[in-house]
């Protein structure tokens, strides 16, 4: 399993930002999944954004977007800014700017990359996915640029998502059953939830909530997740 990766900390990260930051450096890949990449499977490359900025009052948010109910996969689901690696990209940071920036018009300077989580592997597509952890230290104004893909943009408050009315469990038809979030008319559920909530418990921004409320996913015949709270088949190509 992989490990998380500190790559800088910045003198005028907001304080918020700790412990986050450091557990992130300390965590492995089976705090976010149980499963394993088998041995001599090499795994198709991709990343994710997960970008934290604050708000006007100084509080902290995320950036998430919601893909469009028309596409072929994933239609309809919320997600991270990100996608496969590109032969240009020069690593994984570089492909989730890349991604947000063509999704979602994040200008990549505004962003300063801070830690990497551990490589997670969802096993349906065959994707090795690096969720990238960065800081939005100049937010700017974002919305969708590629229609057929992204219906919607948002800055979810982490005050909401910890909030303990709006957490949930959702469970497929399959019977599998994970971690989700209700939040502003947003179902978050799959690998983003997975990896919020897990986000929550290590810098301390989790509050008890109630573990027993069960959902039927909307959607049945939506992919069946391999992993904790991971959708195998997130990622876009």
């Amino acid at each position: 399993m992989s490990r998380g990766e500190v790559l800088r900390r910045p003198d005028d990260l907001p304080d918020w930002f700790e412990p986050l930051l450091t557990r992130v450096g300390e965590c492995r890949s089976e705090d976010f999944t149980a499963l394993r990449k088998p041995v001599g499977s090499g795994g198709r490359a991709s990343a994710v954004l997960v970008l934290l900025g604050e708000d006007s009052t100084g509080q902290p948010e995320l950036l998430i977007l919601q893909r469009a109910a028309t596409m072929r996969n994933h239609a309809g689901q919320v997600a991270f800014p990100g996608g496969a690696t590109d032969p240009e990209d020069a690593d994984a940071s570089a492909t989730a700017l890349r991604e947000a920036s063509e999704e979602v018009g994040l200008d990549p300077s505004s962003a300063e990359v801070l830690a990497l989580l551990p490589d997670m592997w969802i096993p349906v597509s065959g994707f090795v996915v690096t969720p990238v952890l960065a800081w939005w230290r100049k937010p700017h104004t974002v919305s969708p640029l590629q229609a057929t893909e992204v219906a919607h943009v948002d800055r979810l408050p982490i005050s909401e998502l910890a909030d303990p009315q709006n957490r949930i469990r959702v469970r497929h038809l399959s019977g599998w059953i994970g971690p989700a979030f209700q939040v502003r008319g947003l179902l978050v559920w799959g690998f983003t939830a997975g990896v919020i909530a897990a986000l929550l418990d290590m810098a301390g921004w989790s509050i008890p909530w109630d573990a027993g409320r069960v959902v039927d996913l909307p959607d049945a015949t939506a992919p069946v997740p391999a992993a904790r709270g991971g959708a195998p088949d997130e990622v876009v190509p």
